[in-house]
């Protein structure tokens, strides 16, 4: 294989990586019922006029599966804390006992849970777009090579049939990701 197809390889299938890496990040702020501190990642604090994420100026913690408590390293910014999480609109009242924050999740309804299931199959859809699109440039730069470098036809059919593999292995991968957070969304 030439230096310019591992290159196109190597390429397509960091950005594939990239799409399932983002589907994670978006599934990691989906509420399912579960505390999960990933949902604090938009949490933004005014901190001394800077805004500064709160996972930097704070320790999170799971409580007993529904319960995030959230420990300022600085007590005297808890009011600016709670602030910037209502703000941030996670959907959850943060509650204060002036050294801590807590947030209690509270269990889905059946309703909300099928809600969370359709956002998560957009949300798995969206991801299989980014991959066949990563697909597509591959195909087209397999095209281009071929006229540069004058490809016979049965390499560039290989070539075609492991851009094919490559997309199948990532979409397999976003199928079973969906999947897994399905279960998730909808175990009560």
């Amino acid at each position: 294989m030439s230096e310019a197809l591992d290159e196109m390889f190597l390429e397509g299938e960091d950005r594939m990586e990239k799409a399932i890496a983002q589907l994670r990040r978006e599934f990691g702020q989906i509420r399912s019922g579960r505390a999960n501190p990933l949902i604090l990642e938009k949490v933004v604090v005014e901190y001394y006029g800077a805004p500064t994420p709160l996972r930097q100026m704070a320790q999170v913690s799971v409580q007993e599966g529904t319960t995030l408590v959230i420990s300022p390293f600085d007590k005297s910014i808890i009011k600016e804390v709670e602030k910037a999480i209502i703000k941030a609109e996670i959907g959850i009242t943060p509650n204060s006992d002036g050294s801590c924050i807590r947030l209690a999740f509270p269990p889905l309804t059946e309703e909300r849970r099928r809600e969370t299931v359709k956002d998560v199959k957009k949300f798995g859809e969206s991801a299989k777009v980014a991959i066949r699109n990563v697909r597509r440039d591959m195909t087209d730069d397999l095209k281009k090579i071929e006229k540069d470098e004058n490809l016979p036809e049965d390499s560039v059919k290989d070539t075609q049939d492991q851009i094919q593999k490559l997309t199948d292995k990532y979409t397999g991968i976003v199928d079973s990701a969906v999947e897994e957070k399905e279960k998730e969304v909808m175990t009560v």
